[in-house]
Parts: C-alpha cells; structure tokens; sequence
C-alpha cells in the first residue's frame, strides 16, 4: 500500500501536469480562434467563385477544353494527405490516417502536408513523392506550392486522378475527415458557406442567363481553373487548421477536467490514509496506556 509521502508526490505530478496541460488548452483556444474566423471567412469567396466557375462550365461545356478537366483511364492515383505538425489533439489524426490507409498501395502515391501525415506515409510504408509544411496561420502562397506541384506533376501524366484527404471544421466539438477529388475537374459543385463545415453540394447548373466575358468565355475559365484549384487547397488549409486547434483545445480540456479528478480522488485517499494513521497511533497509546493500567 502506498505511503502518504508516495500519495503527496504524486499530488504534487499531477498538479504540475494540470498547469501544462491548462496551459496548453489556453493557447489553443486563442489559436482555435483566429482559425475558426479564417476558415468562416473563406467560405463565402469559395461559394461565389464555385458559382461563377459553374456558370460558365455549364454553359460553355461543349465548347471548351482544358489539360486539367482532361479524363484519363489510367488507375494511377495521387492522395494530398492534409495532416498536423504536432500531437495531442485527441483522434484527429488517426481518424484522417484510417481513410488514407484505405487507398490501394500499388497504385496510390502521396503528397503530405504536416509532419505527422509524413510520419504515416513513412511508417505505412507508401511512397512519398513531397512534403509540405504549412504555418499556424496558413498563406495562400502555402497551399498555391502545394496545388502547383500537384498540377505539373497531373499534366506531366505521373498520376491520372488527385484526391485531397483533410479534417472538414465542422464545429469546435465536431471535426469530420472528408476526402474530395481535385484533379480533373469534372463539375463545379455549389459550397455551403455556413457555420456547419464547408459542405460541397450539387452541382452547379447555368441558370439560364447570359453573360458577357471579355475577352472570352474560354480565355475567363482557362485563367480561373489554376486560381479556383489554388484557392481549394487554400481553403483546405484553413479548415485543417482550425480543426487541428479545436480539437487540441477540447483534447487538453479534457486532460486538465480528469487531472482536477485524479487529484480530488488522491486528496481523498490521502486524508484517508492518514487517518487510519492517527487512529492506528491513537489506538497504540491507549493499549499501551492500559497495559501500564
């Protein structure tokens, strides 16, 4: 049984334990924030660029052709796997990482943003073909190196299809891995600009009326297609980092919640223990206090 000089140390670990992750929650929360707000306000650009680009798919489809909406037969695959740089954010990762998993090994190679979806592409044994990092405060210039990459490498043939793997914020209790295809573009699908995850809708219908394009409808389109596949991963980027932050917060919460228990249940034990010490003592002098009679 333990000493209550073993119960108080471990009083003492615990507590200390309790700062740093408290500590950890309050960053996180003032993180958790400013992405949140990020991500909030990029789903409204999203939303209009999606219906612009839409409108002029739906209406010109027949008319117009381009080496990124090119469909090929081929069944090699490229998986953006969006991931974190750090731990401690409860099951976000792994979560992500079952899907990617469910990728065929032999014809699936992968682009990685974050060091912890690296480590997974590492440890599963998949090939790697680059590794992005990406900051706190994600720039657009990040995810425009990341969609770049991508499309040089699809028009130079190396894949025939490019899906994107991230955590979609949904709210700060609720993040959910979604997986989207990228590359090529096949339709525009309407985004949902709400405060319950960025959701891609139907597809996006011409609405019957007619708009002039300066100096052309394909001239716009072929100019809009690499801005709306920089600006998807960028929107990416946004939602992956206000949902690693909001689950980091609800993660250290969660840890500081249980530690303030273990501590309460110690303090319990430790009262306990000592009491049964005084009385043990109390008992041993009135023995001995008798037998002297």
């Amino acid at each position: 049984m333990a000493s209550t000089r073993d119960i108080r140390r471990r009083i003492r670990s615990v507590k200390n334990t309790a700062q740093i992750t408290k500590a950890m929650q309050m960053v996180a929360s003032s993180k958790m924030r400013k992405a949140q707000l990020a991500a909030l306000a990029g789903r409204p650009y999203a939303a209009t660029m999606n219906r612009m680009l839409g409108e002029l798919l739906a209406s010109h489809s027949g008319n117009f052709s381009h080496p990124l909406m090119e469909r090929r037969e081929g069944a090699k695959r490229c998986l953006i796997v969006v991931g974190t740089d750090k731990g401690l954010c409860g099951a976000l990762n792994s979560s992500l990482f079952r899907e990617a998993i469910k990728y065929d090994k032999d014809t699936t190679v992968f682009i990685t943003a974050g060091r912890k979806a690296a480590q997974f592409v590492a440890r599963a044994r998949r090939q790697l073909v680059a590794e992005f990092s990406y900051k706190d405060s994600p720039q657009f210039n990040e995810a425009r190196a990341i969609s770049r990459f991508a499309q040089d490498h699809f028009l130079a043939g190396e894949f025939d299809q490019l899906d994107v793997l991230f955590t979609n914020f949904v709210s700060t209790l609720s993040q959910r891995p979604e997986v989207f295809a990228l590359l090529p573009i096949t339709e525009i699908r309407g985004v949902s600009s709400d405060h319950h995850g960025e959701e891609l809708g139907k597809a996006l219908q011409a609405s019957g009326a007619e708009f002039l394009f300066e100096p052309s409808a394909e001239g716009v389109l072929g100019a809009l297609l690499p801005h709306y596949l920089n600006f998807r991963m960028f929107q990416v980027l946004l939602e992956a980092k206000a949902s690693e932050h909001s689950a980091r917060m609800v993660a250290m919460k969660n840890a500081t919640d249980n530690a303030k228990q273990l501590i309460k249940d110690l303090t319990l034990d430790y009262n306990k223990l000592r009491q049964a010490n005084i009385t043990k003592e109390l008992l041993e002098i009135t023995t001995a206090q008798m037998a002297l009679g």
